[in-house]
């Protein structure tokens, strides 16, 4: 178990890992805070989310492996938990996953998939339905 600014931290269940969770592509800026053991900081942009991991805009890829405490802003609250830099896939973006979060974040992450579904679907009937046909 880990523990980040107080809160306990458990290790993701492998049964998770096997099957690929719905992923929010972010439209507008979110800025991510990632500490790393040293005390270093880097910052980055959140381009895509889901529970067990996301893909980071940053200014240089980070070492494959390291992992930091990461913190960012969903629109259902604050998001705490460590993740695993993984193989950048281009010099500006590294996707990344979460070796260990808090249930409650993992909650609010999906939470705000699901009201981003929502509104998009919402969306779609509303153009379905005022579309002239």
């Amino acid at each position: 178990m880990r523990n980040i600014l107080g809160l306990s931290m458990t290790p993701l269940p492998q049964s998770e890992a096997r099957s690929r969770p719905p992923r929010l592509n972010l439209l507008r800026s979110t800025t991510a805070v990632l500490r790393f053991p040293s005390g270093v900081q880097a910052h980055g942009k959140l381009q895509v989310i889901s529970v067990t991991g996301g893909l980071l805009g940053l200014s240089r890829p980070l070492d494959q492996g390291s992992r930091a405490k990461l913190m960012f802003r969903a629109e259902t609250g604050l998001v705490f938990g460590t993740a695993e830099m993984l193989n950048p896939i281009s010099r500006t973006l590294q996707p990344f996953r979460f070796v260990a979060i808090d249930k409650d974040d993992r909650c609010k992450i999906s939470d705000a998939i699901q009201s981003y579904a929502d509104k998009t679907r919402l969306e779609q009937r509303s153009i379905v339905r005022d579309r002239a046909w």
